[in-house]
């Protein structure tokens, strides 16, 4: 595949947060880690100059590419003239309309990427959306955001994200990525993580249960009954035996879960 000359891969764009991957074998483990077999449908969120995306199409799979920078998108779409199993979706992946993978009934899809870190979060909670296609995420965040999903709770890295990440996805922190892998390097530590869906705690209500995760880590120095005495639910969840002296940074996903799904009963 010829790599083009023009702006678009020689000067990455800080504007859209572009640092990109350059080490191979960082690009063969995260390629592996998704566990491709032919056949497969993969969404690769922000190509870029393609570090990931040559071994993805060597391994047989489906692949869409949803790249937001123009002059990206619109090399890749001249390279998936050559590629009849390559889409691509010239989008923002925070507007992007999943209707255009077409995807068959009860079909589910594996999401690779090098997130731009300045949207990584955003990104993260729109994919809870999508978890009854999502097969499988592999992704490369900052270091700090994955420590954050993968938290347990009654540390300090564990927060709103981290509740509503692992209330729908078992985390696992895979491995580290040097500054050096990437160009230009960042000036904050990297990770990959892995992202598996899972229905151990199943929500009755995902907006009752978002704004109430919400609420409780509004001002983490607060107790849980300062942080949620001024909503409408109060009377309910102090009708409970539950300790509300404590923050929420002590509380699990499962009992959030519990309040949540008490809420939308009543």
């Amino acid at each position: 595949m010829d790599t083009p000359t023009n702006n678009a891969f020689n000067a990455p764009r800080k504007s859209l947060g572009q640092n990109f991957l350059q080490d191979p074998n960082i690009i063969r483990k995260i390629v592996n880690a998704l566990g491709i077999k032919p056949g497969d449908t993969v969404l690769e969120i922000g190509p870029g100059r393609g570090a990931l995306t040559e071994l993805l199409l060597e391994s047989g799979c489906n692949l869409h590419l949803v790249e937001f920078d123009r002059d990206l998108a619109k090399y890749w779409q001249q390279q998936a003239e050559e590629f009849p199993q390559l889409t691509v979706h010239s989008a923002d992946i925070l507007d992007f309309d999943f209707d255009e993978l077409q995807l068959e009934p009860d079909q589910r899809i594996k999401i690779v990427g090098n997130l731009p870190y300045n949207i990584s979060s955003p990104i993260l909670i729109l994919l809870l959306d999508y978890v009854n296609i999502i097969e499988r995420l592999v992704i490369m965040l900052q270091k700090e955001v994955i420590d954050r999903l993968s938290a347990s709770e009654g540390s300090k890295q564990f927060g709103r994200l981290t509740v509503m990440v692992q209330q729908t996805f078992t985390v696992s922190a895979l491995f580290g990525v040097p500054n050096t892998a990437f160009f230009p390097p960042p000036k904050v530590a990297s990770a990959v993580a892995e992202l598996i869906p899972h229905d151990q705690y199943p929500v009755n209500d995902r907006v009752v249960f978002g704004a109430l995760v919400k609420m409780a880590f509004a001002q983490r120095r607060k107790t849980l009954r300062n942080n949620f005495k001024l909503s409408d639910h109060w009377p309910l969840l102090e009708s409970t035996d539950f300790d509300f002296t404590r923050r929420a940074e002590t509380v699990s996903v499962e009992e959030f879960v519990e309040w949540s799904n008490r809420i939308s009963a009543s």
